[in-house]
């Protein structure tokens, strides 16, 4: 483990003479991970699973925009945020973990190890028990974590990916999760309640009265062995036979019902507070459900992450020269077909689209020389239309 943990934090050293980060809120930039068991709860387990699986197919890319164009940045840089951004996972096993994290914990960290020249060469998401925000003699931020081995890493804040939900008391965290842990608890008890419904219907109740007077010993004697014989499931006819030295009276237990009500309000109490609905978790969504979906819930994600990303891989004059971090997902991959063969429809023939663009829409694949843009001539470029009709005028501007 020593090893391991070496090799990814490659026996930083410490920083000298460092205190606690004062922060305006007047409180402490410490965090330590409490979800108040809310992964143990399958409907909330279930719905941050469903927002992460699909969050994972983000697509990171480094790009490089101008006025006239974007096109694609350093491919080594593309490799580590698509493909495989560190020795032990994918990327999309590091999306789906930090976006875990950011939901249950509303605070997801990664390291961001870079060389001696400042460039990227892997992405690990922290699983720390504390993150303490600390600064040094000359006023510079970082992070120390202490983790579950007992070891302690402090790294610089600009070398540390942080996402935050729920941003608001804290100058640097975000807020915990226990606004939900009533509702958690509360389906939780449902739970257990049916449970020992299921169980209490199963097994005969009563009171067992003896004609005779028993030593406690022998009562309590008689009381196991009435049980072990009638009161268990395995009694599977649910009668009891006794003689006239005791008399059994059953006790009519009506177990509390939970009804369907009552289970749909707490799931949706849930949903909500996740900005999530029911068929998003269960995948039976129409279009439209994954189009509010994408623009609540994954977007303002992709957002977050490529900004934090922009701002820490690349220095202001590599932002300045238009290097940024975009996240993308194929956002027609859900549309009907009628959506997206109108859509082909409208804006080929402004030239928005090339041949291999309009087939990757309808999930076919590409062709031979398909990257040519296709235009109908009644859309033209305005000054040629202008120089159209001059010709057409047999005249010329004065």
């Amino acid at each position: 483990m020593a090893g391991f943990f070496d090799k990814i934090f490659n026996r930083r050293k410490e920083p000298e003479k460092t205190e606690r980060a004062d922060i305006m809120s007047g409180g402490t930039a410490i965090f330590t991970p409490f979800s108040g068991n809310a992964y143990e709860s399958d409907i909330y387990r279930a719905a941050v699973d469903s927002i992460a699986r699909n969050a994972a197919k983000l697509k990171g890319t480094h790009v490089i925009t101008s006025p006239e164009q974007r096109k694609p940045g350093d491919n080594y840089l593309n490799r580590i945020l698509q493909v495989r951004p560190n020795p032990y996972m994918t990327a999309y096993d590091l999306l789906y973990k930090l976006v875990t994290h950011y939901y249950l914990y509303n605070n997801a960290f990664a390291y961001l190890q870079k060389d001696e020249k400042g460039h990227l060469v892997a992405i690990y998401p922290i699983s720390a028990k504390n993150v303490e925000y600390i600064t040094d003699q000359t006023g510079d931020l970082f992070c120390r974590f202490l983790f579950g081995n007992g070891q302690t890493v402090t790294l610089p804040f600009t070398e540390v990916f942080v996402a935050r939900r729920f941003f608001n008391s804290n100058d640097l965290l975000g807020d915990t999760n226990t606004a939900i842990l009533p509702a958690l608890d509360l389906a939780h008890t449902q739970n257990e309640g049916m449970d020992n419904a299921i169980k209490a219907g199963a097994t005969i109740r009563g009171i067992l009265k003896y004609n005779q007077v028993l030593a406690p010993d022998k009562l309590r004697e008689e009381k196991e062995v009435f049980i072990n014989d009638y009161l268990t499931v395995s009694n599977n006819g649910g009668i009891a036979v006794i003689d006239s030295k005791a008399e059994y009276t059953p006790l009519k237990l009506d177990p509390v019902a939970i009804d369907d009500k009552q289970l749909e309000a707490v799931k949706k109490k849930i949903y909500e507070y996740l900005g999530i609905s029911e068929k998003i978790v269960n995948s039976t969504y129409s279009e439209n459900e994954w189009a509010a979906f994408y623009e609540s819930v994954l977007e303002p994600l992709a957002v977050q992450f490529s900004l934090e990303l922009t701002d820490k891989l690349f220095t202001q004059r590599e932002q300045s020269f238009g290097n940024s971090i975009i996240f993308e997902a194929n956002r027609l991959q859900f549309a009907s077909t009628a959506t997206k063969t109108n859509i082909i429809k409208e804006l080929t023939p402004l030239g928005l689209f090339t041949i291999n663009q309009a087939l990757e829409i309808l999930n076919l694949p590409p062709v031979e020389d398909g990257d040519k843009r296709l235009q109908t001539l009644n859309v033209v470029n305005a000054e040629k239309a202008d120089q159209y009709q001059l010709n057409e005028q047999g005249g010329t501007e004065a």
